[in-house]
């Protein structure tokens, strides 16, 4: 997978579609992502030793198929590259100015 925790992202479908925001989890295995401020559903939780119970709203997954990343320098959407640096490491590239992601 071509996402990691902490990225930039924008949706590109569904209900959310447009909405930006960072990557807080990484699920590899289901091919899924947990965006912040993004999928917002409500739970209800029941009262134990630590909190109150009530109505909590969480972030559900997404499927990572349907965001992309944030280009640093032009701040629009683009896709993701794959190149080597001068020590011979793998890094991760933006398509649309080349730019290196941490």
């Amino acid at each position: 997978m071509y996402l990691k925790v902490g990225d930039k992202v924008v949706v590109t479908a569904g209900s959310d579609k447009g909405k930006e925001g960072k990557i807080i989890k990484v699920l590899k295995a289901e091919n899924r992502v947990v965006v912040e401020g993004v999928n917002i559903a409500k739970k209800h939780v029941k009262p134990n030793g630590q909190q109150s119970g009530g109505i909590v709203e969480v972030e559900r997954k997404i499927d990572a198929s349907n965001v992309m990343i944030i280009d640093p320098k032009t701040k629009k959407r683009t896709r993701i590259g794959h190149t080597t640096d001068k020590n011979g490491k793998k890094v991760r590239i933006t398509k649309k100015s080349n730019e290196k992601l941490d």
